[in-house]
């Protein structure tokens, strides 16, 4: 729906283009889509923070086009200097494409739980009330499929106001139920003109399909994506909220696994951590706690028997000390448990295989090979896993701070009239990337980054390499 905007508009600025344009420069300028992209003679105004008595607009505090983030910052003068990637800066805009007064946004929340999920819903509707003066604000319950089967809720600062100390997401969430049709029908009919989706790369997947179905219809509808995933796996930005906290409640875990296995004879700590592609948070907990003697992770393959295994390895340490802590992430080593046929073609509602439980297949190996190889020695291991707790607990102090960050980041850009873009961080900066691209970049462990190269070092653990 088309908004209508005040008398004041400058019909010099109706458009992103016909701003001073970007000088040549060596970069490869990822630019995010914008409203003027396909509807033409699109009115902007003024931005409303001029008039904010929280503000005081000076030259410098609003972005222009010209502000750019480079994505590679680490250069070998040595090589041939090939373009590096660029993004848009994300912030306020000094004109503005949705007035206020007409703008009605919706906001949902989809795929598995995450720390600061409620903080960063919480600061959309505060950001858009106060900041701009949206007093239309929708929550859509239960992930996409709640556009077309469930009313959504009307948010305001005061309901919202304690969301933050809260895990979870009060606008609860699922997996699948995307139609896009009926989606897109419902944002339509509801009067939505500006929609903020907060999910995984399966998510931003569907908020692709979404933008592309809204510009082929030509609609004035702006899409926003706010990344989030707790095992950090979405490229492109440097990291993905609620991941600082999954680090941290990982850690209590291994603190636990590693008084369990000093107070038992022969005692080994299994600590299972999430992390289904990635291992970022078995790395990075495993770095923070110093107690873990092998770190297991998606991006390595490795192999329990003989020379240079997990299991020669394990014995070694417990001769020498008399305890051992293990971390693995849920998606370490899914090729080497057996599976049936049926467990072998089974998805989730996602449509991404269900993944067995590599921390129960552990233990049982680990006491299969110690009561075959010592078995008048006594042997304990003690199992943690505390997946559900590491997601569903409220966000640290960190990751507070950057969720509001990332909800103010989306809500200027999509009052400036960008759309099809996800906001996130990159080498400390925010930026506007489009939405393709971040749903199809990963995020990785580099097993060649330095990195890994720490844990190998605080742990001794063995590269599996077989000799």
């Amino acid at each position: 729906m088309a908004s209508a905007l005040p008398e004041d508009t400058d019909p010099a600025l109706t458009s992103r283009n016909s701003e001073e344009p970007i000088p040549s420069h060596p970069f490869n300028l990822q630019k995010p889509s914008h409203l003027t992209d396909y509807l033409k003679g699109l009115k902007s105004c003024t931005n409303p923070l001029d008039n904010n008595p929280f503000y005081r607009p000076i030259e410098g505090f609003y972005i222009t086009q010209t502000d750019v983030i480079l994505r590679q910052t680490i250069l070998d003068f040595s090589t041939i200097l090939s373009p590096r990637f660029a993004y848009h800066r994300a912030g306020p805009r000094k004109r503005i494409f949705f007035d206020p007064g007409t703008t009605c946004a919706a906001i949902v929340t989809c795929g598995g739980l995450c720390p600061g999920m409620n903080t960063v819903i919480r600061e959309l509707v505060v950001g858009l009330w106060e900041l701009y003066g949206v007093r239309k604000i929708f929550g859509v319950v239960a992930g996409y499929r709640g556009f077309y089967s469930r009313e959504p809720i009307e948010l305001n600062p005061k309901l919202v106001h304690n969301w933050h100390k809260k895990g979870g997401t009060v606008l609860e969430t699922s997996r699948g139920g995307f139609d896009l049709h009926k989606i897109v029908d419902a944002i339509q009919s509801r009067g939505f003109n500006q929609v903020y989706i907060i999910g995984g790369d399966g998510t931003m997947r569907g908020a692709v399909k979404i933008f592309n179905e809204i510009r082929q219809r030509k609609l004035n509808i702006g899409v926003a994506g706010i990344p989030k995933t707790v095992d950090n796996d979405i490229g492109v930005i440097d990291k993905s909220f609620g991941f600082q906290t999954a680090v941290e409640m990982a850690q209590q875990a291994i603190n636990a696994a590693h008084v369990e296995a000093e107070s038992a004879v022969n005692g080994i700590g299994l600590v299972k951590l999430m992390g289904r592609s990635t291992g970022h948070i078995a790395l990075h907990a495993t770095l923070s706690s110093r107690d873990v003697d092998c770190c297991l992770i998606p991006e390595i393959d490795f192999y329990l028997e003989g020379k240079g295994g997990l299991f020669e390895f394990l014995e070694k340490r417990l001769q020498e000390n008399g305890h051992a802590v293990l971390v693995v992430a849920e998606g370490a080593g899914q090729d080497k448990i057996p599976r049936t046929e049926a467990q072998k073609e089974e998805r989730d509602e996602s449509g991404n295989p269900v993944f067995l439980d590599v921390g129960a297949w552990l233990k049982s190996e680990l006491k299969n090979w110690w009561s075959r190889d010592h078995p008048t020695e006594l042997f304990t291991v003690k199992h943690i896993d505390p997946t559900y707790m590491i997601r569903a607990v409220p966000a640290n102090a960190t990751d507070n701070l950057y969720c509001t960050l990332l909800a103010h980041s989306a809500i200027h850009g999509v009052m400036a009239g960008y759309t099809g873009f996800v906001c996130g961080p990159i080498n400390g900066n925010f930026g506007y990337i489009p939405l393709e691209e971040v749903a199809e970049a990963k995020n990785e462990v580099n097993l060649k980054d330095h990195k890994w190269a720490w844990v190998r070092s605080v742990t001794n653990q063995p590269g599996f390499v077989r000799r």
